[in-house]
């Protein structure tokens, strides 16, 4: 419950304590898992089980290893282990981390630049002022976008600074490309796509392209888990998920809901899509995608409001500012989904 101070530039012990609650359960996870027949296993349990409990000074090194301690990114135990002991794709004499920790550390300079510049420009103070509600709905809508577009800024600053530490202690990196010749890869400390965020197609992509290893997190241990065998996962699974994440986040009300609008969001994107697929004009199929792009910028910059202001008074008043466009549209998106449902393509008849 730190976020107050954190609202205004202060710093404790809660990121840390964020990020090491995720490599406790992880690692308790795998290693219920290392008991486990591998049989009836999915392939995430199969890669990331401990067969084998860690000393008391591995598991104490890999919750408080430096380079990842305070902002993440969270990894996985086993790799620490294969990391530390030189095993697996660290057996071999890995390149240079020096060229891809310097972008790192050019693309995190950039990022707290542009933080510095926007952020007076555009104060979350102002969600609380008079002014901003005697500006027209377009005005306050676009002032909405500007504010998560501002705060995001700080989030690439963070990510790519911790990524460089990663990358240059060498644990980040995840063996070579199939490319002709070959290229090292450095994916493991990876947290963000800033331009995948920037301009995602559709909200679906947003947990593949931001905090990364926290939705790769959530999906191993939350999402898959609650599928049930046999049956496909559905807004349920999602919206349990997202529920987890705002817990974690924090018992702030802004947190709570922003993940339950993303719940809305990712489903109301999934309708789009469907819909885009299932049209063979492509003049038809690039207006859907363009719709699915504006969807997700409006949705998630209207959504990302209560992230930053927490309370529940201000998270209402800044989404009634607007009149609950983006809670609306996901909504009505999900009711036609129900409505206009694309024909699904014959299944092929099997030869008698």
């Amino acid at each position: 419950m730190s976020g107050d101070a954190w609202k205004e530039g202060g710093i404790d012990a809660t990121g840390a304590l964020m990020v090491l609650t995720l490599k406790v359960i992880s690692c308790a996870i795998n290693y219920s898992d290392g008991i486990l027949k591998e049989e009836g296993l999915r392939e995430s349990q199969k890669k990331y089980r401990l067969t084998k409990l860690p000393s008391l000074i591995e598991y104490f090194g890999y919750c408080l290893c430096c380079g990842s301690h305070f902002a993440g990114p969270v990894y996985e135990m086993k790799d620490y282990l294969d990391w530390t002991e030189r095993k697996g794709i660290w057996a071999n004499p890995i390149p240079s981390p020096l060229l891809p920790t310097l972008r790192a550390l050019v693309q995190a300079g950039i990022c707290m630049g542009l933080y510095l510049y926007l952020s007076p420009k555009f104060p979350l103070s102002r969600f609380s002022e008079p002014l901003y509600y005697e500006w027209g709905f377009w005005h306050r809508l676009f002032y909405q976008y500007m504010s998560g577009f501002t705060a995001r800024w700080k989030y690439y600053f963070i990510w790519s600074i911790s990524e460089a530490a990663i990358i240059i202690s060498g644990l980040g990196f995840t063996g070579w490309s199939e490319s002709s010749p070959p290229k090292a890869k450095w994916d493991r400390a990876k947290n963000v796509d800033v331009l995948g965020v920037e301009l995602a197609g559709s909200a679906v992509q947003l947990p593949a392209v931001w905090n990364i290893q926290v939705s790769t997190w959530l999906r191993y241990y939350v999402y898959e888990r609650l599928i049930q065998k046999g049956k496909k996962p559905g807004f349920l699974q999602l919206l349990g998920t997202q529920t987890v994440s705002a817990i974690w986040h924090g018992l702030y009300p802004g947190y709570i809901i922003f993940f339950v609008q993303s719940a809305l969001m990712i489903n109301g994107s999934r309708v789009i899509y469907r819909w885009q697929q299932a049209v063979s004009n492509s003049v038809l199929r690039s207006i859907l995608a363009f719709l699915n792009f504006a969807y997700t910028l409006l949705v998630l910059n209207y959504s990302c409001i209560g992230f930053q202001v927490l309370s529940f008074k201000e998270t209402l008043a800044s989404y009634q500012s607007v009149y609950y466009v983006g809670t609306i549209v996901p909504i009505v998106c999900l009711l036609l989904g129900n409505v206009i449902k694309p024909a699904r393509k014959p299944k092929a008849q099997k030869a008698e």
